[in-house]
């Protein structure tokens, strides 16, 4: 992706993600589908991954499609990403997975027209 079009397509990351609310999370596939960039899921963590420290987009409410931590378990940034979604009320199970029905966004419901041309999501564990 030539440089301008990725810059042009990392504001509109940061814009999506900025609309996400507090206690909702979205996936990386969700933002890019969303964006009309079905195919662009890593970029789209790319473009989280620059978001320069003082930032207001709200990265920590991206997951993966799984619904879990996309970082290291282990690491600093993984850590920080749970305290901050679990302050605002989401909650992991026992194998760090969120629960999609209930803390989607956009709304479960909602989802369903974002996701209907696209490879279903594996929610979970199972």
């Amino acid at each position: 992706m030539e440089n301008s079009k990725r810059v042009g397509f990392f504001e509109q990351v940061y814009q999506l993600v900025r609309q996400i609310p507090t206690g909702r999370v979205a996936s990386y596939g969700t933002i890019a589908r969303m964006l009309g960039r079905p195919g662009a899921a890593r970029i789209v963590g790319w473009a989280l991954h620059s978001i320069p420290e003082q930032s207001d987009v709200p990265w920590h409410r991206v997951l993966n499609r799984r619904g879990q931590i996309a970082f290291n378990p282990q690491s600093n940034t993984a850590n920080l990403q749970r305290a901050l979604l679990e302050a605002e009320g989401i909650e992991f199970d026992a194998h760090g997975c969120v629960d999609w029905e209930r803390f989607a966004w956009p709304s479960w419901d909602d989802s369903i027209d974002v996701l209907r041309n696209s490879e279903k999501p594996h929610f979970g564990h199972g």
